[in-house]
């Protein structure tokens, strides 16, 4: 069993909190990612996991047993880290194998454990070969298989990817999925990258300034985030966010309106409102008709375009904002949509855009939470309402 448990754990340097309060709890088998800003914790919390820093209060539990003051190796976890460290003057096979040596393993099983090792991470023609020898995606395969060797119950990957060029880091995030399922054991990676966190994770555990946001599916952090730091920090490029009031009518900002009936959603009539929308859920009005929801059209005037191959992101004001730069618009004067790569949309363009209703997130302004993922027309639900009942 390769459950890991926090159980209000924290952690404090003098009057620094790095993490705050941290609870936890871990499958055996998942692969879960501690992802969030530079600073924020995730890989202090790593750290505490792996023993190389001990709590200043809560418990840790790995496969049923509190280890919250066994050293690191008596914890059942081995952990890769950023920096590759491999011996130089050490092959493969020595490399993989340092571990097993120093507990005294005999010849024949240090064998077995570092072919099945080298041939999980396709590395089973490279045993003699050095360090200098290799490249760097191979070098970082070489200290996974160090790790697996040891049969641990958990594994802890400090941002093990980051050294690496994009294309091989892509590639290295295929061949950590395969891993994971080859050995079916507890993974707990750390990384910054989203992309990372998105794709490989069972679940992503969102950390800001020492607590946990939301512990999630990859999906759900993306679709339903907790609050207005997961809401922004999950998706490249970022959710819009329009800060507003709502009114017996709805949304209403300096510029934005949406038309709803607050007592749908639970909020109060004067109640401070941020409204967010993804890139992707904005619309050019002519394509209105392709959603089964949308919002009232407001005008807006292109500025800057940014061509990504399959996408392009387009830099909305608007329409009072339009005299104003990038460089001087604030949150609530623009807006950024994704639109197809053969948008014939230049800069200075004046048009209409939509909202996806179904798509809109409302969240209270002072204490970030999430309210709504999602709201109705109300006239669609007024119809919905009066709609006769067919029971007999």
């Amino acid at each position: 069993m390769g459950n890991v448990k926090l159980e209000h754990m924290t952690k404090r340097y003098d009057d620094v909190t790095a993490v705050d309060d941290m609870n936890l709890d871990i499958k055996d088998g998942e692969f879960v990612t501690f992802v969030g800003p530079s600073g924020c914790g995730k890989s202090t919390t790593m750290e505490t996991i792996a023993g190389l820093t001990k709590p200043t209060e809560g418990t840790i539990s790995i496969s049923g047993r509190d280890v919250t003051n066994l050293p690191p190796k008596d914890r059942g976890i081995s952990m890769v880290f950023q920096n590759i460290a491999l011996f130089p003057h050490m092959d493969v096979f020595d490399n993989i194998s340092f571990g097993l040596r120093l507990r005294k393993y005999d010849d024949e099983e240090i064998q077995r454990r570092v072919d099945r090792a080298a041939d999980i991470v396709q590395l089973e023609n490279m045993q003699d070969r050095m360090p200098e020898e290799m490249s760097g995606g191979q070098r970082q395969r070489v200290a996974i298989a160090r790790a697996i060797v040891r049969n641990p119950d958990v594994f802890l990957m400090d941002e093990p990817l980051a050294n690496l060029d994009a294309k091989l880091r892509v590639h290295m995030r295929t061949e950590l999925q395969r891993l994971h399922k080859e050995l079916d054991t507890t993974i707990i990676y750390v990384t910054h990258d989203q992309a990372e966190a998105m794709t490989m994770s069972d679940r992503i555990a969102v950390i800001n300034a020492g607590k946990l946001q939301q512990i999630d599916p990859p999906l759900v952090c993306y679709n339903e985030p907790a609050n207005l730091f997961v809401a922004g920090f999950i998706g490249s490029p970022s959710m819009n966010f329009i800060e507003g009031t709502i009114t017996d009518n709805g949304f209403e900002s300096e510029y934005v309106t949406v038309d709803f009936d607050p007592s749908t959603v639970g909020v109060t009539v004067g109640s401070s409102i941020t409204l967010g929308i993804r890139p992707e859920d904005v619309y050019e009005s002519s394509k209105a008709h392709t959603l089964a929801d949308p919002t009232v059209a407001m005008p807006v005037t292109t500025d800057v375009l940014e061509p990504m191959g399959d996408e392009i992101f387009i830099y909305l004001l608007l329409s009072e904002a339009a005299e104003t730069s990038m460089d001087t618009a604030q949150a609530n004067d623009q807006l950024l949509m994704s639109t197809d790569p053969d948008s014939t949309l230049g800069e200075d363009e004046q048009l209409e855009v939509v909202l996806d209703r179904s798509k809109v997130h409302l969240f209270d302004t002072a204490s970030g939470t999430a309210i709504s993922h999602g709201i109705a027309d109300p006239a669609v639900a007024s119809e919905s309402e009066a709609e006769p009942s067919t029971d007999d």
